[in-house]
Formats: structure tokens, C-alpha cells, sequence
């Protein structure tokens, strides 16, 4: 008679159970920080039975068992919202992680893999090409030791061996070289100025072409000041040089004599007075030649000494109408 009752207790026992735990799980779900959604055990009920009451052996056996996870519905995932299914990276909340994608802020996004300094790396192998060369340049020299200190035949082949295989990459790369010039005409300096007989002959004449047209119409812009001495024999063979020169391309030369002295082949002169410091000139090194920039009032010194015809005009060439490095 006494049956009845203890299943109502039973399970009256279970129902409340379940609205404790469900009432307690809510308050650490809303306490717990976001990053830690609880994770909940549950504590085994004891049954509840009256003194004054026996129990039924056909409910013996789950009277005192505990309710399982399939008993009562977990509080944590009624709290959640039902999703899309998302899932969240591994170890972290599916619902601040997955559902809501809080990110940074909650810990959420998983760390991202270090990606490789571009930079760096490629500055790695040029060092990596020239440990590399350095290394070839140390064998070839502990080879050569070895042969001279030790010279054995097997010393010997070893380091002639290992030589003959540089030369061959020296070789391999000379001819790489050479092919990339050919191929790259803003490298190849023979377009500027050539090597072989015929395009050389070609440039000197079209140079020469040049140096007339310079001297040609130099005096419209330039003229000469010619500094010399009656003592210096020098002077006396370099004089009539300059003076056919000035015959050739009507060129106006100022000869001034450093110690007074006459010149026979410029008998007109004037006496140094200081125009051969100011022409920039220092040590009264004489024959001394300077070309003298009338639009400019600039001094441009030629040279000393003695100097032939055709090097006196490539150096006015060069001084007047030639950018500085553009010809090598």
C-alpha cells in the first residue's frame, strides 16, 4: 500500500532537483566573465523517503540512482541562443566565440601564424650567395696550403682538380656576361665607344668631325692667353705650335712674357702684372696655356708644357663641349 506514495515522492524529489539546479546554473552563467561559460556537474540526489515509509523492491533499483544528463537538460544550453550552428575555434565559448563573434575583446580569435619578414629574408641571400663564395675562396686556399706544405699527387690533383672547377664557373660566368651586354644596349659601353677596327674608325672620324666644328667657331667666344718665358726652351718649341693654331682657326692669343723677355714667334706681348695668378695659375710653371671664356669672364686652364697641335684641340674639345664622365 505504501508503493504508491514513494514513486510520487521520487519523483516529485527529481522535479524539484531540476528547478534548483536550473535556477543555480542561470546565476553562474550571468556572474561567470565571458570567457568561461560554466561547465556544470551534478551534485547526486539522495532520495527523499518518510521513516514510516518501505520501499517497494521493484523501484529499489532507481529510487538512489542520480539523475543523468539525458534527466535534466543542462541550464547552460537553454541560456544560449538558438544559432546557425557556427562553431567557435577550439577551446573557446561557441556562443561569445561562435554565436556572437566578440573577437579580440573576449579572447576569441585564435593566434594568428607569424608570416614571414618579406625584407628580411630577401636580404638573407645575398649574405647566404656570399657565405657561399667566401666558403669557395677558403677550400681553394686550404687546397693550395695542403699541395704546397704536403705535396703529395693526391694533394697536388686535389687542389689542381678543384681550381680547374672554378675556372670553369669564372669562365661560365664571363660568357654570361658578355651574352646579357649584347642583349641589354644600355649596358654595352662599345655603343658609346666602340672596340672593334671598323666602328672605331667610324667614331674617331665622327669625333674628329667634331673637334673642327668646335674650333671652327671657338674665337667667336673664346680666346687664349699664352704665358711664357725668354729663358725657356720649352717655350720656344711650343710657341710656334700654338702660333699655327692660331693662324689655322683665327683664334686670339694674349701672350704675356713672365720675365720681360721677347718670344720670336709671338713678338707682340705684354709683361706679367698678375694675370698669372689671376687666371688661376700657381708656381710660374711655364709654357702654360689657358683658355679664357669671354661670355662667362672664366678662365679655364689648358695645361703646361710642351703639347702637340691635336692635343691642344682635344683638350679644348673636351674642357669647352664634353660633359664630365659622359665619355667613359
Amino acid at each position: 500500500m505504501q508503493s504508491t506514495p514513494s514513486r510520487f515522492l521520487v519523483a516529485l524529489t527529481r522535479w524539484m532537483q531540476g528547478i534548483a539546479l536550473a535556477a543555480f546554473a542561470a546565476t553562474s552563467v550571468i556572474a561567470a566573465p565571458a570567457t568561461q561559460v560554466a561547465h556544470f556537474e551534478l551534485p547526486p540526489p539522495t532520495a527523499q523517503v518518510a521513516p514510516d515509509q518501505s520501499i517497494d523492491p521493484e523501484t529499489a533499483g532507481t529510487t538512489a540512482v542520480a539523475p543523468t544528463a539525458e534527466d535534466v537538460p543542462s541550464p547552460a544550453a537553454d541560456l544560449l541562443p538558438a544559432g546557425d550552428g557556427q562553431a567557435a575555434p577550439g577551446g573557446q565559448d561557441p556562443f561569445y566565440c561562435g554565436e556572437r563573434k566578440l573577437g579580440t575583446w573576449f579572447y576569441c580569435e585564435a593566434p594568428r601564424p607569424a608570416h614571414k619578414d618579406a625584407p628580411a629574408q630577401a636580404s638573407a641571400t645575398p649574405e647566404a650567395y656570399r657565405a657561399r663564395l667566401d666558403k669557395i675562396g677558403a677550400q681553394l686556399e686550404e687546397l693550395k696550403a695542403k699541395a704546397i706544405l704536403e705535396p703529395t699527387t693526391e694533394n697536388i690533383v686535389n687542389y689542381v682538380r678543384y681550381q680547374r672547377q672554378q675556372l670553369d664557373r669564372a669562365s661560365t660566368f664571363a660568357d654570361v656576361w658578355q651574352r646579357a651586354i649584347w642583349q641589354t644596349p644600355d649596358l654595352d659601353y662599345t655603343l658609346q665607344r666602340p672596340v672593334n677596327n671598323l666602328g672605331k674608325t667610324a667614331w674617331l672620324e665622327q669625333r674628329k668631325n667634331d673637334q673642327e666644328t668646335v674650333m671652327a667657331n671657338l674665337s667667336d667666344r673664346y680666346g687664349l692667353f699664352f704665358f711664357f718665358s725668354s729663358s725657356c726652351a720649352a717655350c720656344d718649341v711650343f710657341s710656334p705650335v700654338l702660333r699655327s693654331l692660331s693662324d689655322k682657326y683665327k683664334l686670339s692669343v694674349l701672350p704675356v712674357s713672365m720675365d720681360g723677355g721677347a718670344n720670336r714667334a709671338f713678338p707682340r706681348f705684354v709683361v706679367n702684372k698678375g694675370q698669372y695668378a689671376k687666371m688661376g695659375l700657381e708656381g710660374n710653371q711655364v709654357p702654360a696655356l689657358v683658355l679664357f671664356d669671354t661670355y662667362l669672364k672664366k678662365p679655364i686652364p689648358i695645361g703646361y708644357g710642351v703639347m702637340a697641335e691635336d692635343e691642344v684641340m682635344q683638350r679644348i674639345f673636351y674642357l669647352t663641349s664634353v660633359k664630365p664622365g659622359s665619355d667613359y
